[in-house]
């Protein structure tokens, strides 16, 4: 019995070791980081400018437009008719979101009251939960919308699914349902939570995906040169110029200039230091990147503070 006490003691004093947890705020060390300029390609750029996409389209009331793939995200700009809906659908596993650039349209998710979104409004599909949109405007209604990357969607037993080629539907039954946990709401009037002095805070965020609402103050000048922010290993990042302007310095590419609206993208193992542009007031992104619950690398330069 002394035996198996002092073992049990050894073990339980090994134990807060072995169990701490991981986190951002841990002691700095110097590594070395595997590193190049990953390149841009099929639909993915370092910015789309909306004003571009606008003018692709122009004539046209109903549209969709690509403007990002990664491993983790397919985002997209859409336009929808006065009086169009889309069909009802959900996602097993993964959320959806967007913004609203300009019109207004009605968002039903299952569980949730009906709600009219307008311009400058987010919006948040959790997992498993069927959502529809209809145009109640008298205008196009023009969004950005993030869906998983490489899934296609579920539709509930009313719906008739849309043919994907290479995959086919078979009625199935689920018991699993998608709801609410604490920091996740359908939607949020962002225009209201600016004006109300809203500050940087999470918008999506599950052990996949993550978008958050990062407000920064005016700039008169850009940081020197000599600062180039940070890069992430494994992962783009992405954001969604939801107010104001925005310069993102990006490794081989120089300063990024985004206005409201338009889609900047970091590749992965890119250096990037996003500000708001000089002289322009406040700015806000909506910025996109998996993992974040869980915990991302950043890697910062050694001989500098800190960057965005």
């Amino acid at each position: 019995m002394k035996a198996l006490s002092l073992a049990s003691a050894l073990l339980l004093s090994a134990l807060p070791a072995l169990a701490q947890p991981g986190g951002e705020n841990g002691p700095p060390r110097i590594v070395w980081a595997a590193h190049k300029d990953t390149p841009y390609t099929g639909v993915n750029k370092p910015v789309t400018h909306i004003a571009d996409i606008l003018k692709a389209h122009q004539g046209q009331k109903s549209w969709d437009q690509p403007v990002m793939l990664t491993r983790d995200y397919d985002g997209h700009y859409v336009s929808l008719a006065p009086g169009e809906k889309t069909k009802c659908q959900f996602y097993a596993d993964d959320r959806v979101f967007g913004w609203i650039y300009s019109g207004q349209v009605k968002i039903t998710i299952d569980g949730q009251q009906p709600f009219t979104a307008t311009k400058g409004y987010l919006f948040d599909v959790a997992p498993r939960l069927a959502y529809c949109m209809e145009n109640t405007g008298t205008e196009p209604v023009v969004f950005y919308r993030s869906t998983p990357a490489g899934q296609v969607p579920s539709y509930p037993e009313n719906e008739t699914p849309t043919p994907v080629p290479g995959y086919h539907y078979d009625k199935a039954k689920i018991t699993s349902t998608g709801g609410y946990e604490p920091g996740n709401q359908p939607y949020l009037d962002f225009n209201d939570y600016a004006a109300k002095g809203g500050k940087s805070r999470d918008f999506a965020m599950d052990g996949h995906t993550s978008a958050h609402i990062i407000r920064a103050g005016a700039l008169t000048k850009l940081p020197p040169d000599t600062s180039w922010g940070h890069f992430h290993e494994n992962m783009v990042e992405a954001w969604v110029v939801i107010e104001g302007q925005l310069d993102v310095l990006i490794t081989g590419k120089g300063i990024v200039h985004g206005d409201t609206g338009d889609v900047i993208q970091a590749n992965d193992t890119r250096w990037h230091r996003a500000t708001c542009a000089p002289n322009t007031g406040t700015c806000t992104r909506l910025a996109m990147t998996p993992r974040l619950k869980e915990g991302q690398v950043h890697y910062f330069q050694i001989d500098q503070p800190p960057g965005n």
